[in-house]
């Protein structure tokens, strides 16, 4: 099955949604449509790329320029993604532009106590092991969110990963995520780390075979702007 295939159902519960009018209002006055609770699972890391009839598909080229900032572990945005609308919209009001968001340094920046270096140790030590986890965001988020002006409260908890059935498997637990962007962006950047872990462990692990993501967002959503191409979307499978 294709990650299309697994994706299909949850915009023919938004486009059922929309339909029945069935909106949620965000704080700034825009309808949306949610699904509390999604839990999606089978999504093949091999996969990073989704392509849904060419109505909706991955941004290559903006993927790489946000896995090049990402690698860069600058909490900037200037000189990587300082010419793109959102970014610019949520960063700090002053000469840094600076956010909260770039998972890169999140998980692999000293700073932030190297969270993809614990999960890869963990499982080399022990792989059948619960705790191999890398955290993305951290308590003081509730106040870090909006400093000098900023509007950007990481949308990934954490992601774990185990090793069962000689296969591994990479859980992402989100507290929000848009499917027609947030998820498209996230999801490429979450196959590049399984890929680059699995390298790893596989030096170790010779018979270590891939496994699946499954990502869990408390709120998946879809933002009125995009009502037209979910329609689009779950029509041209009909």
């Amino acid at each position: 099955m294709t990650n299309e295939q697994i994706m299909l159902p949850y915009f023919r519960q938004f486009y059922d949604d929309i339909q029945n009018k069935k909106f949620v209002v965000d704080k700034t006055g825009v309808k949306t449509v949610e699904i509390i609770g999604a839990k999606i699972e089978g999504l093949n890391p091999s996969q990073p790329n989704l392509n849904f009839n060419d109505i909706r598909k991955t941004p290559e080229k903006y993927v790489e320029k946000e896995l090049n900032w990402y690698l860069s572990q600058s909490l900037s945005i200037i000189d990587y993604v300082d010419d793109i609308k959102i970014w610019n919209a949520v960063c700090t009001k002053d000469d840094k532009k600076e956010i909260n968001s770039n998972y890169g340094w999140c998980i692999f920046s000293e700073d932030n106590y190297n969270q993809y270096m614990f999960s890869l140790k963990e499982l080399l030590n022990n792989s059948e092991s619960r705790r191999a986890c890398m955290l993305y965001t951290r308590p003081s988020m509730t106040t870090e969110y909006n400093r000098n002006g900023m509007s950007d409260y990481i949308c990934t908890f954490n992601t774990q990963q185990f090793i069962r059935n000689n296969k591994l498997i990479y859980i992402v637990n989100q507290r929000s995520c848009d499917i027609v962007f947030g998820f498209f962006n996230d999801f490429a950047w979450h196959c590049y780390v399984y890929n680059l872990l699995y390298a790893e462990l596989k030096e170790n692990y010779y018979h270590l075979k891939i496994g699946e993501i499954i990502l869990e967002a408390n709120s998946l959503h879809c933002y009125e702007r995009d009502f037209e191409m979910i329609t689009k979307i779950v029509e041209s499978y009909q």
